[in-house]
């Protein structure tokens, strides 16, 4: 096992790691505990407000990548087509060609939707208007529906991926949509 985290920033990953594996609903404190090395009288300290709070923790962590790797690149990069690369590139690091789920996207799906419903609606509101806002800048009239259908394209080559115990479907799905998004032509 490695170290135990001795700081509340230390656990947002391990605990990501739980809620991917088991949701929201299957991530017991048991699991939690022995995925942090932590008992529960040290969890409910870092997380007093239990379960949901360590989700949202988790989530906010998740966002804050997102926001900082792939939603602030597209809305301020000048070059629309470095940045939608970019984007590309950091979702397939992220995702693991399609081998780790979309936490928030699991959440979406899950009981725990309810919960988090204004977070899990943000995520992808910000995927979607960012790049939306880089194809528009490319010159794509038809940047807010491009963008949408690149976001559910990807959420959709994770799933089939894992679905399929195939990762070259999550491979074609990013090399196709690099060659649809960053085309040098009007839509």
């Amino acid at each position: 096992m490695s170290r135990k985290p001795v700081e509340r920033g230390d656990l947002p990953p391990l605990l990501a790691e739980v809620f991917r594996k088991h949701g929201y609903e299957g991530a017991s404190l048991a699991l939690i505990s022995e995925a942090t090395g932590l008992g529960k009288g040290s969890l409910y300290n870092f997380f007093p407000g239990g379960k949901e709070e360590m989700a949202a923790a988790v989530l906010a962590d998740v966002d804050a990548w997102f926001e900082g790797n792939v939603f602030a690149p597209l809305r301020d990069k000048a070059d629309a087509e470095t940045a939608i690369s970019g984007m590309l590139d950091a979702v397939d690091a992220y995702f693991r060609s399609g081998r780790r789920i979309c936490l928030v996207g699991a959440f979406a799906l899950d009981d725990a939707r309810s919960r988090f419903a204004e977070r899990i609606r943000g995520y992808f509101a910000s995927w979607v208007d960012a790049l939306a806002a880089a194809l528009a800048r490319a010159g794509r009239k038809d940047a807010a529906a491009l963008a949408e259908e690149a976001v559910s394209l990807i959420q959709g080559a994770i799933v089939l991926s894992r679905a399929l115990g195939d990762t070259g479907t999550f491979d074609r799905t990013i090399r196709g949509l690099r060659k649809r998004l960053t085309a040098r032509r009007q839509a």
